[in-house]
Formats: structure tokens, sequence, C-alpha cells
């Protein structure tokens, strides 16, 4: 009986040490996932979440560092939002994603985008924590953005309402941080 049991338990361990180390679940340097080694599965809706976050915060959430002001040159601001940005902030704001099929969907068809300069300022000079001394320059846009709706009701009733001239209005700040001083040195101004 004791012999039975040991030898189950033995076939046991052995058969769970193979199913552990088969196929592409390799012990050197590569993270485990999920219990045993198996990737936890992801709805697609959540990596479509995450994939959108990563590629926001790759493209537009980060505050970059120039290089100073030349003087008697006019401080204007470089670049306007990008129509991805213009649309990425809309999606934020009233979303169109996450509609249920044949019963309630919504379209943004024949998008135009307009882009208008608000403000466009530089605050003086100040200490940034781990930059040093800058300045912030700040440009302020209005985008308005001119759509047809269609939204298409699938029950209890069938029927498609079509807006044709739907427009929403985005405002949208891009910053960015200038060097003051002699940056080659590290010297700032005098404050």
């Amino acid at each position: 009986m004791i012999q039975k049991r040991l030898t189950l338990s033995a076939a046991g361990l052995l058969l769970l040490a193979l199913v552990v180390t088969a196929g592409c679940n390799t012990t050197y340097g590569v993270p485990r996932l999920g219990f045993l080694g198996y990737p936890i599965p992801l709805s697609p809706y959540l990596q479509d979440e995450m994939e959108d976050n990563a590629w926001f915060n790759e493209r537009y959430a980060k505050t970059p560092i120039l290089e100073p002001l030349a003087p008697g040159v006019p401080a204007i601001a470089l670049d306007e939002p990008s129509k991805d940005e213009v649309m990425r902030a809309l999606e934020r704001a009233r979303p169109v994603e996450g509609g249920i099929p044949f019963v309630y969907e919504t379209q943004r068809n024949n998008v135009k985008i307009t882009i208008e300069p608000i403000a466009d300022f530089v605050d003086p000079p100040r200490h940034y924590p781990m930059v040093g001394p800058a300045q912030l320059h700040t440009a302020k846009y209005k985008c308005m953005v001119y759509f047809t709706e269609v939204t298409r009701i699938g029950w209890p009733i069938p029927y498609t309402t079509t807006n044709e001239d739907a427009r929403e209005v985005i405002y949208i700040d891009h910053s960015h941080l200038h060097m003051v001083g002699n940056v080659a040195t590290g010297a700032g101004p005098a404050m």
C-alpha cells in the first residue's frame, strides 16, 4: 500500500515537472506570467485600452526640455496639435467605442478639424526639480471638430438618426520647458 502511494506520488511529481518545463516555459530569465507559468488571458477591450494608454503616454504625456530662447527672437510654439491628438482627446471627452452591435451603435463620419491658437506665452524663469532653472512655454489651442454623426438603434424598433452638422470643441494645451542660462556650465540666471 505504501509502495503504491510512493509510486503514484513520484509519477505525479514527474508529470508535474514535465508539464511545467515543457514547451516555451523555460526558467532562464523569463518572468512567470501566471499560475504554473501559463499566461493569463486578457480581453480585447483591456488590451486595446492598455495600448491606447501606452500610445498616449509615449506621444503626448511627456514635457520636452528645449534649448534656451534666443534673445530678440519671438517665442512662438513650434507644434500645433496633430489630428491624431485631437481625435484621441475627443474620444476621451465623448467616447464612441463601446456600443452594442445591432442594438446601439454610433459613428463619426466625414470628419473635418480646424485648429486655431488661442494663447502663446512664456512664464518667467524658475527652478524645476530634476531640471534646474527653466521657463515654461505654454500654447493653448481651440480645436473644432466637424463631423456627421450616425446613430443606429436596432432594438426594440430599428431606426437610424443622422446629424449632418455635429460639432465638438476641444481645448488642448501644449507645454514644454526652455532651459535658462548657460546650459554647458550649468550657470543659471541671477534670481
